[in-house]
């Protein structure tokens, strides 16, 4: 998880990087404007004045969002999309529970499902222990290990 946020902004500095480059302003042309005085000589004297520079502000359209959208983009695809892909795999899992199933519950128990009523289910800890759980709580079912009771 911490390597996808690392990735994530180095990604976006990337990203803005390039597109700070993009929305620098055009060297601001100047126009001259050209007034003579007069002097003791005969001389004009051009008097120029510079045109304020454009600010970043204006201008680019679609360029200025395109950050935005690639930084949603990415978390989309790194972060949201696995998390649905993990919790539709889990909806299934507790769908899929028949009894003598092994589990482990949220808070760490390992057992064996000896009952399903609706959203509750039974869980044998040890010889004569029996728990009912919320079917919610079940985190994984238990591929291998040994439970104490067999």
């Amino acid at each position: 998880m911490k390597k996808m946020l690392i990735i994530l902004l180095i990604l976006t500095g990337i990203i803005f990087a390039q597109s700070e480059s993009r929305t620098d302003p055009a060297p601001a042309v100047s126009e001259a404007i050209e007034t003579t005085t007069t002097t003791t000589t005969t001389e004009t004297v051009p008097v120029t004045e510079e045109a304020q520079p454009q600010t970043c502000m204006g201008g680019g359209g679609i360029m200025s969002f395109l950050p935005m959208i690639a930084i949603i983009a990415i978390f989309y695809f790194l972060m949201i999309r696995p998390q649905q892909k993990q919790s539709k795999m889990l909806k299934e899992m507790r769908n899929a529970l028949n009894k003598d199933d092994r589990v482990v519950t949220s808070g760490g128990i390992h057992g064996i499902i000896t009952n399903l009523k609706g959203d509750v289910v039974t869980v044998k800890i040890a010889d004569g222990v029996k728990i009912d759980v919320d079917r919610n709580s079940l985190q994984i079912e238990s591929i291998s290990g040994d439970t104490s009771n067999k």
